[in-house]
């Protein structure tokens, strides 16, 4: 490793501490290297505008930026031990390369000043993948719940059979639901879409940075003015991201609850693509939903992740070590996260319904309800109607078809007026995805 910036003469560094101190930083630092580097470019013309830098060297600052960039990409550079951090890196490179103006990079800046810009590029990213996501979930529900609308489904409370519902009333509920995901992540990406950059460790610098300029440079919406403020926003803002994502892998839980019953032997709704499924290691008869699962379990990781931020912010006002820890979180949160949400928009499309189990699976007593409404339209009090269904509810579905009592539903929403013109404005509202 190199000299550390921070090293003070004569102080000896222990191998085992330094190693504490560092922690993963090196290795989650990959995720967000080329956001550092993006955001030290802007910085670099930034210290140019100011007269910090010469013309020159910011153009050789950039240019060599560019070049670790592509590097990386391509494999040619790797950040591993030799480095702290990815911003010693960065530094380490530009003084490699160019001596005295890679060493001046850092000029009015903090490590953490380098880490809150970086972080906040990379959450911004993961915030647009996440709307589009939930956009192209919500697009595929919306288009079988018109095509399946009037499919019989039998629908469920409390695990048991309740009423006669529809494919159609099934998909409409997902469509609905990742709209509003999408929104959220739209929201949250409108809260974080503010530059930290020139706010150093909290208390600013004693330079007339162009704030101005780096806010425009990096594509942010604003700049985040109070540099005590940045510090407060860390952590907050990725619990916040962290929020979004979990609205998304909530409803993502439920689907798939939902379709690990649909599956099973006992329902047999529905039929799943090959792929999504592996066969059992000792058990030759059976094919194993194993996709549907982990799906059902990502949000385990989003709530452990947004749990673990949570428990960083019980720290007074400035900067803290502590948040070192909060990297890892959104890391770990949004890399599982987003990958499970990645696969639903194929299954989602490629799954099959089986309308013979779903008919057979509708008896007679899901039609007590529709018995009951029918005798309070004729005037006969609700509760009487109710007592009167239940007495008799093996006898409800007599001479009735599933087709009746979907067509009979005709509050705002249900099968028979499921507004879908309303739910496809909003989803046009949203926009083409930008991810």
């Amino acid at each position: 490793m190199s000299e550390l910036l921070w090293q003070k003469p004569g102080v000896q560094v222990d191998a085992g501490i330094q190693a504490f101190l560092a922690g993963d930083d090196v290795l989650l630092d990959r995720e967000f290297f080329l956001h550092d580097i993006a955001a030290s470019a802007a910085h670099a013309e930034g210290l140019q505008r100011i007269g910090i830098l010469t013309q020159d060297e910011v153009v050789g600052l950039k240019r060599e930026l560019a070049t670790l960039a592509e590097d990386f990409r391509s494999g040619a550079f790797v950040l591993d031990a030799r480095f702290e951090d990815g911003h010693s890196a960065i530094e380490a490179r530009l003084t490699e390369r160019l001596g005295d103006a890679g060493r001046k990079i850092h000029t009015g800046r903090s490590r953490n000043d380098q880490v809150l810009a970086a972080t906040r590029l990379w959450l911004k990213a993961q915030l647009e993948r996440l709307a589009a996501l939930a956009q192209a979930i919500a697009k595929i529900a919306l288009d079988r719940a018109e095509a399946e609308q009037a499919l019989p489904l039998p629908g469920y409370t409390h695990l048991q059979r309740a009423v006669v519902s529809s494919a159609g009333m099934w998909w409409a509920g997902w469509a609905e639901a990742f709209i509003d995901d999408a929104l959220r992540a739209r929201d949250t990406l409108a809260l974080v879409d503010c530059n930290p950059l020139g706010t150093a460790a909290g208390y600013g610098v004693n330079l007339r940075l162009d704030r101005e300029h780096t806010t425009q440079a990096l594509g942010f919406a604003r700049m985040q003015v109070s540099p005590v403020y940045a510090q407060l926003s860390r952590g907050k803002f990725e619990l916040a991201a962290l929020e979004a994502l979990g609205s998304a892998t909530l409803d993502l839980r439920r689907l798939a609850w939902d379709l690990s019953l649909f599956t099973s032997a006992e329902f047999g709704f529905v039929a799943l693509p090959a792929q999504y499924t592996t066969g059992s290691s000792i058990m030759p008869n059976k094919r194993n939903p194993d996709v549907i699962e982990l799906l059902r379990a990502t949000h385990a990781s989003v709530a452990a992740a947004r749990t673990e931020i949570e428990q960083l912010l019980s720290l007074p006002s400035g900067y803290h070590r502590d948040l070192q820890a909060s990297k890892g979180a959104i890391v770990h949160g949004f890399r599982r996260g987003l990958a499970a949400l990645a696969l639903l928009p194929d299954l989602l499309a490629n799954l099959a319904w089986r309308p013979e189990r779903m008919r057979a699976a509708i008896d007679a007593g899901m039609y007590a309800t529709d018995v009951a409404v029918e005798a309070a339209i004729a005037g006969v009090p609700f509760r009487e109607a109710y007592k009167a269904a239940a007495a008799d509810a093996e006898a409800a579905g007599q001479g009735r078809a599933p087709e009746d009592s979907l067509a009979a539903r005709t509050s705002p929403g249900a099968a028979a007026d499921l507004r879908l013109q309303a739910l496809r404005a909003r989803w046009d509202a949203l926009g083409m995805p930008t991810a």
